[in-house]
């Protein structure tokens, strides 16, 4: 028997717990249901793309992290996923939605071109998040050089989410791209953007010059 939306709502509500809330709450997702016994519940439902688009549509966080768990990549058109994204409810659910949903489809190189400069800036910060996946695995026919033109003049001033993506994608060009490795280094130099972001002890930095040399040290 199929579940409903009202008993997949019911179960989230019952998974509710305040500390984790509390602590979801700092991180811009207004839920408190514990991910792993979320996951659980997506395991158990299976993929459901017509549940998947009412809890999406519910505005509930949890019931959106759940939505996009049971969902179906491919039986999503771009419009689907274009509104998907400009009604998330939470920092999770960007991140889920872009991760779990828009890179498995076979529309991502349509979506990437679509929200690269759209209003938006969510919108922008996932066309960044998709930018920087095909930098380290398929950069063919990207102008690498004009990704670095417009990193060095927008990364500063973007907002916080954009920001973190495009930040993500100017590593990932000094990573996987060795001829423009200064380059990309000296643009983090210059701008240094999260060269101060609190890292904790055996986690590399997002600061992009400390981030290209670690992984470079690793992949050498």
């Amino acid at each position: 028997m199929s579940t409903t939306l009202a008993d997949a709502l019911a179960e989230l509500a019952a998974l509710e717990d305040p500390k984790a809330r509390a602590v979801n709450e700092r991180h811009g997702d207004a839920h408190g249901v514990n991910l792993s016994k979320l996951r659980a519940l997506a395991k158990r439902i299976g993929t459901d793309p017509e549940l998947a688009g009412e809890l999406y549509d519910s505005g509930d966080v949890a019931g959106q992290l759940l939505g996009i768990l049971v969902a179906k990549p491919r039986a999503l058109d771009a419009d689907d996923l274009d509104r998907m994204l400009r009604s998330t409810q939470s920092a999770k659910a960007h991140d889920w939605l872009v991760a779990y949903l828009v890179k498995k489809s076979p529309l991502a190189e349509e979506l990437r071109l679509r929200w690269l400069d759209d209003a938006d800036p969510d919108a922008r910060a996932a066309a960044w998040s998709l930018t920087s996946a095909r930098v380290a695995k398929d950069p063919d026919g990207l102008d690498l050089d004009g990704l670095l033109d417009r990193i060095e003049r927008e990364l500063v001033a973007a907002p916080a989410r954009e920001q973190w993506a495009m930040n993500e994608t100017l590593a990932q060009i000094g990573i996987h791209h060795a001829a423009l490795r200064d380059r990309a280094i000296a643009i983090g130099e210059h701008l240094q953007v999260l060269a101060d972001y609190p890292t904790p002890p055996n986690c590399t930095s997002p600061f992009a010059p400390l981030w290209i040399a670690e992984m470079v040290r690793r992949q050498g």
